[in-house]
């Protein structure tokens, strides 16, 4: 059985080494090395996500992860008194991890792997040689801008939220730092996200439909809403436009859209990665019954993988979105009278458990 993924990325790795773990031949293509990995970017993790993630996938490192206890949401118009307050006095809520730790992580131990070879993209040959001729079981294409993605995934539910995303990390005198904070102001959300007892990543939406920022004022946004730290310095900032997207059709004969290609959220639920961790699950479950059952790895194991993820990842993506809504016309109104009421919604224990259920397994609980 062989299996060709196309996309050098935490998705395309993720998938490759939970595929090896099956003994499957994997044929990894990219277009060019990653050189510079963005030092500020980071992943929320949910617990069930990581338990599947660790055991199926790969273990990462345990110093590599800084679990999180409790998640406060505040707004900016009642002088950042508590909207909403998630925690479980059991055990961590969501874990945090550097994209660029997990990378490293995952490509220095696949790399070994006799099953994984990874080939570099020939533009000139790569589609006409290298796809036609190795005849393979399943294609799957977690990369956004190639031949594949143009000719044959295409058609999708787009949506500009005129926003940028600006990432960092603060590094700040040594705390007890388990508590994310996430602060709703006029300008968008600002969430703290903890990666130690040192240090916080920051990410910061910003409406740029009306007003454009320049770096020192993204910073002295941050600044002003810190909530506890004592900054010592910040990282580089780091920026990328927001949109929303879901791709109408997962598959194409044998080959099948993967990761951001199906779908891509707003970040301020932090479910972007979580949502591609599930669509893994899927898959690999739909994978190892085909093997099981001793059957060929054909284009019916796609088909069965759009019927069971393609509406679930729609309603939970829309879901995403009338949060940022939900906000966003907080934002344009003068009155505290919503935000009052939000925080009565929030004092719902049945409303925080069931929120909590469905950022943790989305919505197959």
């Amino acid at each position: 059985m062989n299996i060709c993924i196309i996309g050098d990325g935490l998705t395309g790795l993720s998938l490759a080494k939970n595929l090896i773990n099956k003994k499957i031949n994997i044929h990894f293509y990219h277009k060019s090395k990653i050189k510079n990995l963005s030092s500020s970017r980071t992943i929320g993790i949910s617990k069930n996500n990581l338990e599947f993630f660790r055991k199926e996938i790969h273990k990462i490192p345990k110093k590599s992860l800084w679990g999180i206890k409790k998640i406060e949401i505040f707004s900016e118009k009642l002088e950042k008194e508590n909207l909403f307050k998630f925690e479980n006095d059991e055990d961590n809520l969501f874990y945090m991890v550097k994209n660029d730790d997990l990378y490293k992580s995952l490509i220095s131990e696949i790399s070994k792997n006799k099953l994984f070879k990874k080939t570099l993209i020939n533009e000139n040959s790569f589609y006409s040689n290298s796809i036609k001729k190795n005849k393979y079981d399943l294609i799957i294409n977690c990369d956004s801008s190639n031949f594949l993605t143009k000719k044959f995934f295409m058609k999708t539910i787009d949506k500009d939220y005129d926003n940028l995303a600006y990432t960092t990390i603060l590094k700040h005198k040594k705390i007890e730092n388990n508590i994310a904070t996430q602060i709703f102001t006029k300008s968008g959300p600002i969430a703290f996200l903890p990666i130690s007892d040192s240090e916080t990543s920051i990410v910061c939406s910003l409406d740029t439909k009306k007003k454009k920022y320049n770096d020192s004022e993204v910073l002295d946004l941050i600044s002003k809403n810190n909530p506890k730290y004592q900054i010592q310095k910040m990282l580089k900032l780091n920026r990328f436009k927001l949109s929303s997207s879901n791709l109408r059709n997962y598959y194409h004969k044998n080959i099948l859209a993967f990761g951001d290609l199906l779908h891509r959220i707003h970040p301020l639920a932090g479910q972007g990665f979580n949502m591609t961790i599930r669509d893994i699950k899927i898959l690999s479950e739909i994978i190892q019954n085909k093997i099981d059952l001793g059957m060929q790895l054909d284009s019916s194991i796609l088909n069965e993988f759009e019927k069971e993820t393609k509406n679930k990842n729609f309603i939970f993506s829309s879901s995403v979105d009338f949060i940022y809504e939900v906000f966003n016309f907080d934002k344009k109104i003068r009155s505290k009278s919503f935000n009052k009421f939000l925080k009565i919604v929030g004092k719902n224990k049945n409303l925080s458990g069931y929120l909590i259920k469905l950022a943790d397994r989305g919505l197959n609980f």
